[in-house]
């Protein structure tokens, strides 16, 4: 099993889809209201938060009848501490958003840990506002002795307009075991030049850097106390607790000129520890060299929440060997994905959205040209997108748009879209931009007022071309509207400025008259991969 993207709610997919303990490593990055403010959360059900909004990024849960249904399936799971658990904070802390999200989630979290291998690890990002709750609810499910650390990973900078209050510049990952014997991988930092100076404060005549290490033994070990004869014809005695090696070793490190000799033979004889064969540092729970992604950033998808490369390399390559299989049940634009690829890993994801399978479908291939994986979930041919279209309008529309590989458009509000629901963009020049606007149309019929429609959003957004995507076929007269709007030359030829794709024909490949996409200006295609990490193995 891997290699596997599934469009779809990742309860329902986990419980048909993903067997029991064949899986060696979770990473979740659930959505948990980064944007809103701590009281947000705990708005009760009359009162004034926000509610669903047809956006390409959700990001609170309310309590309603699929939380409460969530609630119930905890307290019937026959896992008692996760059910007491649960009962226990909502008597707490009320039916509002967050006792929601912590609901859903726990029902996840249980079918999560089903799915584990008895060796395997999961990692829970969330942030300050709900992560004390959500180590509750793993400690319910995992067992509090599973629990690994609470990793802390700087993941922006200072922030200049906090006020009365610090600045939030952190994320919790919250890291478990699934039993006493799970995966373990040493991983090292590697230090900055800046810290390699400070570590390492001696220099030898040929300049390389070293530090001086005790060779005391940490307990008392009375067999590895006796007198040293160095080669410097000093005899030194050891600490009380003896040397921290047997003679053997001591005369190896002689030999290879590895001893610091101190000043009187009544000083202590320490190891020197040269830089250039330092591993790192051993990595600690808190990550600050793991710098958030920069707005001119080649990894840069444009996607709200995308998460660093190196972080998921880094959770990855800590609990999991090649080979093994990663799953991201929330898996968003796909960098846990992209990095268990380009490990060597097997992988599944797993979202709810069109628009994440999308963006993923076409990172991976840009990564890594020739890559085969399956897609499950999402329409392969025009009755799977029909069904679509009538069960989530805007679904299909986020769907219709990854065909021809434009940007879903989306405002906050249904039906606020102005007529736009995807965009290309693309050159003119080497320094303008340009949008090509595509509007999705999945009703049984279309017509030429359609056409006209668009021919206005283009004039009103002074966009040179326009797609008109049509699950319905375009008749002769639209045909002849869309015609009518011209062409728009560049570099010597000619597109036309109003083009009509059929679903059909873009599920065959078709894609829109486009110059000089502009890849940069939207979701961006991340370079190809070389297999490579910035962390080191033990």
């Amino acid at each position: 099993m891997g290699n596997a993207l599934y469009y779809g709610d990742n309860l329902a997919v986990l419980r048909e889809s993903i067997a029991p303990e064949s899986v060696d490593l979770i990473y979740l990055d659930p959505p948990f209201n980064s944007q809103a403010t701590y009281n947000l959360l705990f708005k009760s059900p009359a009162g004034m938060g926000s509610q669903a909004q047809i956006e390409a990024f959700e990001d609170t849960w309310h309590w309603g009848g699929e939380a409460e249904d969530a609630f119930d399936q905890v307290v019937r799971s026959g896992n008692t501490a996760a059910a007491d658990m649960l009962r226990a904070v909502r008597s707490f802390i009320g039916d509002n958003d967050m006792m929601a999200y912590l609901a859903m989630m726990a029902v996840r979290l249980i079918e999560l840990r089903r799915v584990l291998k008895p060796t395997g690890s999961l990692y829970l990002h969330c942030d300050p506002v709900a992560s004390h709750y959500l180590k509750i609810v793993l400690d319910s499910i995992f067992g509090a002795t599973n629990f690994r650390n609470e990793i802390i990973w700087k993941r922006t900078f200072a922030h200049g307009n906090v006020t009365k209050r610090l600045g939030d510049v952190t994320d919790t990952i919250l890291y478990y075991f699934k039993g006493a014997d799970g995966k373990w991988n040493q991983l090292f930092k590697l230090l900055s030049p800046d810290e390699i100076d400070r570590k390492y404060p001696n220099r030898d005549p040929d300049g390389r850097r070293w530090q001086s290490v005790t060779l005391r033994n940490p307990g008392v070990r009375p067999n590895l106390h006796f007198p040293y004869t160095a080669s410097n014809g000093v005899t030194y005695q050891p600490h009380p607790n003896g040397w921290s090696c047997n003679l053997i070793r001591l005369q190896s490190y002689d030999r290879e000129g590895l001893l610091h000799f101190p000043l009187s033979a009544s000083g202590a004889l320490r190891l020197k520890m040269y830089a250039d064969k330092s591993s790192g540092e051993r990595l600690q729970s808190l990550w600050d060299d793991i710098p958030p992604i920069g707005a001119q950033a080649q990894e840069r998808l444009g996607y709200p929440t995308q998460k660093p490369l190196l972080l998921l390399e880094r959770i990855i390559g800590m609990s999991s060997d090649e080979g093994d299989l990663v799953l991201d049940p929330f898996c968003g634009c796909g960098t846990a994905i992209h990095a268990a690829q380009k490990l060597g890993r097997a992988w599944i994801g797993i979202d709810i959205t069109h628009l994440a399978i999308g963006l993923i479908e076409r990172r991976l291939k840009d990564a890594f040209p020739g890559i085969a994986f399956e897609v499950h979930g999402t329409p392969k041919d025009l009755d799977g997108a029909r069904d679509l279209a009538l069960r989530d309008k805007y679904q299909f529309q986020w769907w219709a748009v990854s065909l021809i590989e434009a940007q879903p458009f989306a405002e906050k509000k249904k039906g606020a879209d102005g007529g736009i629901d995807g965009l290309i963009y693309f050159r003119s020049d080497a320094k303008t931009t340009e949008r090509a606007i595509v509007s999705v149309k999945g009703g049984d019929s279309v017509s030429v007022p359609m056409v006209r429609d668009l021919k206005g959003v283009m004039e009103r957004e002074n966009a040179p071309i326009g797609v008109f995507l049509t699950l319905a076929p375009a008749t002769r007269p639209m045909q002849t509207e869309a015609a009518s709007a011209g062409f728009y030359e560049l570099g010597g030829r000619k597109y036309p400025r109003l083009q009509i794709i059929t679903i059909e024909q873009a599920l065959a490949g078709k894609m829109p008259a486009i110059p000089l996409v502009d890849t940069g200006a939207a979701f961006r295609r991340p370079a190809r991969e070389a297999s490579s990490t910035q962390e080191r193995l033990l």
